[in-house]
């Protein structure tokens, strides 16, 4: 298992080298706990901790309340920083980036880090 998750972070990273402004990537469970993550020295601690992620979790499911269906990305922005939030129940992916980032380009890793989603979903739906 260690060996699957050192891959999977390096990989990770190497996906973070190939967007300008990318900081972070983390899969979390519904709960917020970091599942895997990959950050620079410039990602900001409070979006990679547990409450920080929770709360995209729970904000992505409130579309659902509101008779809006299912909330499959969230692209949120504060001053220095943006998020971007996929749902892949029971996992969820958000990608930390500088405000500057190219919005469209990490709204493009969707489909290949959904592949590290399905490698992650089933250890998440077996515990």
């Amino acid at each position: 298992v260690n060996r699957m998750a050192d891959e999977l972070k390096k990989h990770l990273i190497q996906v973070i080298s190939r967007v300008q402004g990318l900081q972070a990537i983390v899969f979390a469970d519904r709960d917020g706990v970091p599942l895997i993550k990959a950050a620079t020295d410039e990602a900001p601690d409070h979006a990679l901790r547990p409450g920080f992620l929770a709360t995209v979790g729970m904000a992505m499911s409130q579309g659902n309340k509101l008779g809006l269906g299912k909330c499959n990305k969230m692209i949120s922005s504060y001053g220095n920083y943006q998020v971007v939030s996929f749902n892949r129940h029971p996992v969820t992916i958000t990608i930390v980036a500088s405000s500057s980032a190219n919005t469209g380009m990490i709204l493009n890793l969707e489909e290949e880090l959904n592949t590290v989603s399905q490698t992650l979903r089933s250890v998440v739906e077996v515990s």
